[in-house]
């Protein structure tokens, strides 16, 4: 089901923005939608070709450019700030969304390999894309303003996704430490938890287990339907913009009534 996209304002005009693993699918979404909100905006992934053709893909929109990272590596992040802030002079916003894709087996079965490089990019990545996001933030004492991208994993289990939950749960954690040691420097911090969001990733997986979106969607949501990566874009929208100046260290589901029904 497609879902009309809101109208966007020029809530972010003048403000720097960092969004990582903008190359694809919810980032590449919220890294348009900054563009049409007046941001400058610096993609960030892994995928070097994949982040170069978004970016040049989304140019007319405003001004952007994407930077090679990999957030499980403290020097690649610390390149990203730094890059940033010598282009732009300055960083107001950052969307801390790159994750590892969730692991598929229980428990008693996991793979302490895959365990290992999950916790490090979802978990490790996002701490050290905030550690120097913080930093700069500070250093040019201004208000600024993170949002980690959760999900409602982090509210309930899942089956065969140990890694995963265990991280998205300590993601929360996370953001609850950093808004109390960011807002008295006026740097907020929270997160935003999507529901089942459609993509092609979704509409393969819901293939592989032969059902359709729509019998999932009834199942899983109150509102019946997959949520669009713009409506998960527009809470991170609001939640970088002034709009929500009063609004620090909160997880905010993006669900379609998903963890109220369960």
């Amino acid at each position: 089901m497609d879902v009309p996209e809101a109208p966007v304002f020029p809530l972010l005009k003048g403000k720097v923005a960092i969004i990582t693993g903008g190359s694809q699918g919810m980032g590449k979404t919220t890294a348009a939608m900054f563009l049409q909100a007046g941001a400058k905006v610096v993609i960030a992934d892994v995928k070097s070709e994949q982040g170069e053709e978004v970016a040049k893909e989304l140019s007319p929109l405003g001004d952007i450019r994407f930077i090679k990272t990999d957030i499980s590596k403290s020097d690649e992040v610390e390149n990203l700030i730094s890059q940033t802030v010598e282009v732009y002079g300055q960083l107001d916003v950052a969307i801390n969304n790159a994750a590892h894709y969730p692991d598929k087996t229980p428990l008693m079965e996991f793979d302490e390999t895959n365990w290992r490089r999950l916790m490090d990019v979802t978990l490790t990545g996002t701490a050290l894309c905030m550690k120097y996001q913080m930093q700069q933030m500070k250093k040019q004492g201004s208000k600024g303003s993170i949002v980690n991208i959760a999900s409602i994993n982090s509210f309930t289990a899942v089956p065969n996704m140990p890694a995963y939950t265990s991280a998205k749960h300590a993601l929360v954690g996370l953001t609850k430490h950093a808004s109390n040691e960011g807002g008295p420097l006026g740097i907020r911090v929270n997160a935003i938890a999507p529901g089942p969001i459609y993509s092609d990733m979704s509409a393969a997986s819901l293939k592989i287990i032969g059902t359709t979106p729509e019998e999932f969607a009834v199942k899983v949501t109150s509102l019946n339907r997959f949520g669009q990566g713009h409506e998960v874009a527009q809470g991170s929208l609001w939640l970088a913009s002034d709009c929500s100046s009063y609004v620090n260290g909160i997880c905010l589901p993006i669900d379609g009534g998903a963890l109220a029904k369960w």
